[in-house]
């Protein structure tokens, strides 16, 4: 895989935004709790809401893996194997995450107040 300019001049704002991505986010919390084979890792993040495309999910799956976060365990059976963990490096990533999702949901009434008075006053102007 080719790096690109971007990634070469500021790698580390690249593994920020794999790890807050929006998919990034949910699967590394996720696995925070055990490792998941591909389809109930989607279906664990897809939640009530609209869920996670395959293509999606593979391709947030190879980054991570990539950036050392993820720890992809193919096993040689029929039908194949394939479980998703997490790396010593992507569990220290993951508690930070789950830091912050925990805040927002702690903050959110805040956040939705903060919102209103912002649209009262550009309404008002």
């Amino acid at each position: 895989m080719a790096v690109s300019e971007n990634e070469a001049m500021c790698p580390h704002r690249l593994v920020l935004e794999h790890v807050t991505s929006r998919w990034g986010v949910l699967v590394l919390i996720e696995l925070l709790e055990r490792p998941y084979r591909f389809s109930e890792l989607r279906r664990a993040i897809s939640g009530s809401g609209r869920g996670v495309s395959e293509k999606m999910l593979t391709q947030t799956l190879q980054t991570l893996e990539r950036d050392g976060l993820v720890h992809r365990d193919a096993k040689p059976v029929i039908p194949p194997r394939v479980d998703y963990s997490l790396t010593g490096l992507g569990r220290e990533a993951a508690e930070q995450v789950r830091g912050l999702a925990a805040w927002t949901h702690q903050r959110m009434d805040a956040v939705e107040q903060a919102r209103r008075a912002y649209d009262e006053a550009r309404a008002a102007s």
